[in-house]
């Protein structure tokens, strides 16, 4: 029943979405309370349904009903149970029906959480929800159905993807997605505030947790992928400059800029047009990563799937929902002019720099993932760009931008003084200059760059501390103490701090890794040793093991070195299910670097192939990132940004003469 049950709440939810995308223009455009009410009951009908299919869904994947042809396709029945459920969106039709679930959450949190927003702009922003839905939930019913049965019903499963078996599976995808489809919202608010030509600083304050929250979901995800590649691909690498990576840090990208330019209109009314603009490119760079990943135009590990008619469905969507917006945007957005004036030197002129070099970076990424594409469509022949490509043009783009970053919370509003602003800063410039120069002196002149790497990112965590700094010299000069200056700092202050701490902390990793990380591939047999950046590694023993659903050679290491000895352990499991190898490293992690082993196949003499690295302050990179995510939630739970505009007198009057 649970396949019945998913596919007529799929139908009913079509219908729903149907009427969502219709209904709140009419009633805007008559202004019918009635109608506007009828959108918001819709959004939050087809939430209901849309949960209840997805729910069925993760019913017959954990109850191992392969009668439906997904679950017999992607899991079997000595896959562990959590590995089940995750199952559940470890598919292309899955995967979908994930992305259609949360795009209906966020035009919930709209119809819900709304109550304050002009009732006009309220119903627009869920009629461009509703188009967006019905789009996608017709991809799903009519392409890429979840709830097909097989018959005749095998006794067991195939196999869920065996790289996908971890707990990566269960938390990387939903939170990518989460930021994903959640700058869907974004993009329904410029479209609706073009729609009404009237943008103003309430429409940026109820764009704002949207975006953030996207945002700090995004960056989860990345993060969380960083690390479940590290550990489980067995290459010993972090970023791979992957077309689907990039695909993830192109909205990344985008969204940082949308949310910084918010921040300029909410406070300032200046950036209309830059935070409109921002809010479509966004999420239409989200869009480009569920077309990447499902189209086949690319070659990824982390492809669904490689159907050009699914490919074609989804570029049709993002040309029509892309070019109308852009259309709607050169129309409109010229007559949408602010009256706040700024002058360069300003808080607003820092952000307005910002979202420039944001674009400029997204620019280089987008371009490197594409070019391939744009050769073979040309010519006829295939190459590839990989990390060469973007060392010479993300980095001199991300470089001067992240020390703006320093810069722009110590800028005034308005104007400022090119010599107050230095002396704001110049301990951070200290603290910076220092390790520069200690850098030099400890690795040599011809490490300068790694040197001014991590130069830069003690710019910007000394830059983070600066900016409660500033609230505590005036608290201090107003006679107060460390309780009350904590209790009157803002949380979002606090928020900013650790993102842009965290931003420092992600910089000093990447420099140090990049720089300073060393590796060895060699055979070894049993009681080798080898030695590697100071420690010892020594092969204990190498046995076979059994797993839940898999076999595996499993070898045993001896780490020594200054700080003591560890055992790591690697296996290389076989699936038989699938016939599928993986490899699961062995990874010493510690607060100045990991030690990281993996294994290979055993050569006929009994010598294992073997891959050693050592990763200097390579978790740094993962724990600024959740220092960004930390500071992303603090920001959202400052209660000043979470309380809507005053509801207006005409929405209130409006209902009562429906009434």
């Amino acid at each position: 029943m649970a396949a019945e049950i998913g596919q007529l709440a799929l139908v009913l939810a079509f219908v729903l979405v149907g009427v969502q995308s219709v209904a709140p223009f009419w009633g805007a455009a008559r202004r019918d309370a009635a109608l506007m009410g009828l959108g918001r009951a819709t959004a939050l009908l087809q939430l209901l349904f849309v949960t209840l299919a997805f729910g069925a869904l993760a019913a017959g994947f954990v109850g191992k009903d392969f009668s439906i042809a997904l679950v017999a396709q992607h899991s079997n029945t000595a896959q562990p149970a959590i590995y089940r459920f995750a199952a559940t969106w470890g598919s292309h039709e899955g995967s979908m029906l994930l992305w259609v679930l949360i795009l209906a959450l966020q035009g919930g949190a709209v119809a819900l959480f709304g109550g304050r927003l002009r009732e006009t702009l309220q119903a627009r922003v869920l009629g461009v929800q509703g188009i967006i839905g019905f789009a996608f939930l017709g991809f799903l019913l009519f392409t890429s159905n979840p709830f097909l049965r097989l018959f005749p019903i095998p006794i067991d499963g195939t196999e869920l993807n065996p790289l996908l078996q971890d707990p990566g599976l269960v938390f990387h995808p939903p939170m990518l997605y989460l930021g994903y489809v959640g700058f869907s919202s974004a993009f329904s608010f410029a479209m609706a505030g073009l729609i009404e030509g009237h943008v103003d600083a309430g429409w940026a304050r109820w764009i704002r947790p949207f975006v953030l929250s996207s945002w700090i979901c995004l960056t989860a995800g990345i993060t969380m992928g960083s690390i479940w590649a590290y550990y489980t691909l067995g290459w010993g690498g972090w970023w791979f400059w992957d077309p689907v990576e990039n695909a993830s840090l192109m909205p990344w990208l985008m969204g940082t800029a949308l949310l910084h330019s918010s921040i300029a209109l909410e406070r300032r009314g200046a950036l209309i047009s830059w935070t409109i603009l921002l809010a479509i490119l966004t999420f239409s760079l989200s869009l480009i990563g569920t077309f990447l990943v499902r189209s086949g135009v690319l070659t990824s590990v982390h492809a669904f799937a490689v159907d050009p008619g699914r490919g074609i469905y989804i570029l049709g969507i993002i040309a029509l929902a892309t070019g109308t917006a852009l259309g709607m945007f050169a129309w409109r957005a010229p007559a949408m002019r602010t009256g706040a004036l700024f002058q360069p030197l300003s808080r607003e002129g820092g952000l307005a720099v910002n979202n420039l070099f944001l674009m400029a970076a997204t620019a280089t990424v987008f371009l490197g993932t594409f070019y391939p594409v744009f050769v073979e469509i040309a010519g006829g022949h295939s190459i590839s760009v990989g990390r060469p490509y973007y060392e010479l043009t993300f980095v001199p783009v991300v470089v001067p931008l992240l020390i703006l970053v320093s810069f722009g919370p110590v800028l005034n509003w308005k104007r400022n003084v090119a010599r107050e602003v230095l002396m704001r800063l110049r301990w951070p410039l200290i603290v910076s200059g220092l390790a520069l120069v200690l850098g030099i002196l400890a690795f040599g002149i011809g490490q300068v760059l790694a040197a001014a790497g991590l130069a830069l990112g003690f710019l910007l965590i000394a830059g983070a501390i600066a900016i409660p700094a500033r609230y505590w010299k005036i608290s201090s000069s107003l006679g107060g103490n460390l309780g009350r200056f904590l209790r009157a700092t803002p949380l979002a202050v606090w928020g900013m701090t650790a993102a842009h701490a965290g931003l420092g902390v992600t910089a000093i990793g990447v420099t140090a890794v990049t720089a300073w990380q060393s590796n060895k591939i060699l055979e070894m047999k049993v009681g080798q040793s080898v030695e590697l950046a100071g420690a010892q590694y020594t092969l204990n023993s190498v046995g076979d093991v059994v797993g839940p659903n898999y076999k595996a050679a499993q070898a045993r290491f001896t780490v020594t070195s200054h700080a003591g000895s560890r055992t790591l352990v690697s296996e290389r499991r076989l699936f038989p299910a699938s016939q599928t190898t993986t490899t699961q490293a062995g990874i010493g992690t510690g607060l100045l670097g990991n030690v990281y082993v993996s294994i290979g196949e055993q050569n006929a003499d009994g010598a294992l192939v073997v891959r050693i690295w050592d990763h200097p302050l390579v978790d740094w990179i993962w724990g600024g990132g959740f220092l960004m995510v930390l500071g992303g939630a603090l920001s959202l739970s400052d209660r000043r940004f979470r309380v809507g505009a005053a509801r207006p007198a005409a929405r209130t009057q409006a209902a009562k003469a429906s009434a």
